[in-house]
């Protein structure tokens, strides 16, 4: 079942859009704040996001950019009272996949979603599975298995496993690992790599001991066999 995050502040809008998504089958949570809703699509996995562009705390852009900044693809659908030309394409610029205005009829908004989800799921259909030994990640899927079993993985951790797994045996430094994953430059007085990458070593470690992920002191990390 699609996952989907509705983030409006609007709680008969929200409604409209909950019933109207959960009438074609898909999964919907909700968010009624920026914050809130950022804080969910950064923590978990979902297949697409209808977006309030002018919400009381965050503006959705910055929503937009943030997911963008950390390699979140995910499809968004911005839902905004701004009519104008000018925004509607500065929301598809910031990062948006399409831009529907308000007042909107349920019917056209789930049919918008549905085109996105579409859209994903050809654009996935060309991404590569990637295998080392026992460890598996299916892009397409958003899946990752370690002996046959399930890991459950925060989407920066699945981002960070990916990019070992693009490069195995390689030594990647937390610079490196910064500027893939996140998109920025790295902040060396920052431990944030350090946390997710030991997070990911006691997941896969929770199942059996190989690959592991091994620290070079001072140098940073590399996926061995």
């Amino acid at each position: 079942m699609t996952r989907i995050l509705s983030v409006e502040d609007d709680e008969v809008i929200l409604q409209e859009i909950q019933e109207a998504l959960c009438a074609c089958g898909h999964e919907v949570d909700t968010a009624t704040t920026g914050r809130s809703g950022l804080a969910k699509v950064m923590s978990e996995s979902y297949d697409a996001v209808t977006l309030d562009r002018t919400l009381p705390d965050i503006d959705g852009l910055m929503i937009i950019a943030a997911m963008r900044g950390v390699g979140i693809r995910t499809p968004v659908l911005i839902l905004s009272a701004v009519s104008a030309l000018d925004e509607r394409v500065r929301g598809l610029r910031a990062g948006g996949d399409d831009y529907l205005t308000k007042p909107f009829s349920p019917e056209e908004m789930s049919a918008r979603i549905e085109v996105l989800l579409r859209h994903r799921t050809r654009a996935s259909a060309a991404k590569t599975v990637f295998n080392l030994g026992s460890l598996r990640l299916d892009l397409v899927a958003h899946n990752v298995q370690f002996h046959g079993q399930n890991v459950e993985l925060l989407p920066t951790e699945f981002r960070i496993l990916e990019y070992m797994m693009r490069n195995p045996g390689q030594l990647l430094t937390r610079t490196m690992i910064f500027e893939e994953v996140w998109g920025y430059r790295f902040d060396p007085g920052t431990n944030v790599i350090d946390v997710h990458v030991s997070r990911l070593r006691n997941r896969l470690a929770a199942i059996a001991d190989s690959p592991a992920v091994k620290t070079r002191r001072g140098s940073g990390y590399m996926l061995a066999e």
